[in-house]
């Protein structure tokens, strides 16, 4: 399985093959692309970027992420909850805007004042 890695800017093209514990990975340049190799074909992550609907006509939308990464199959559904929130009160960067989902919060990565 072809794999490139995104952990730095060296965009790896590695070849990952075996199952478990017999993971054999080759093509990376660093120690880093083995781990993310290994987290990519076992349990891959992802982080989050939106943003989210608020009141104010002057900002409609606020910029958020998720504070940590979450499983790549519960991004759609992650984005189902974002969808939910409108936000109503004036916002700073890192401001929680929707706690724990799948283990992580949506928080603001822009201001939005009055």
């Amino acid at each position: 399985m072809e794999i490139i890695c995104i952990v730095c800017p060296n965009g790896c093209r590695m070849e990952a093959s075996g199952e478990g514990g017999n993971l054999q990975v080759s093509g990376n340049l660093c120690p880093k692309g083995i781990d993310f190799a290994k987290a990519e074909i076992t349990a891959p992550m992802r982080s989050l970027t939106t943003t989210v609907a608020t009141v104010f006509p002057e900002s409609p939308r606020l910029p958020v992420k998720t504070r940590s990464e979450i499983p790549k199959g519960k991004v759609m559904e992650a984005m189902a909850k974002i969808r939910t929130v409108v936000v109503h009160e004036p916002k700073k960067v890192g401001d929680v805007i929707l706690p724990d989902v799948f283990g992580t919060d949506i928080i603001a990565t822009g201001e939005l004042a009055r």
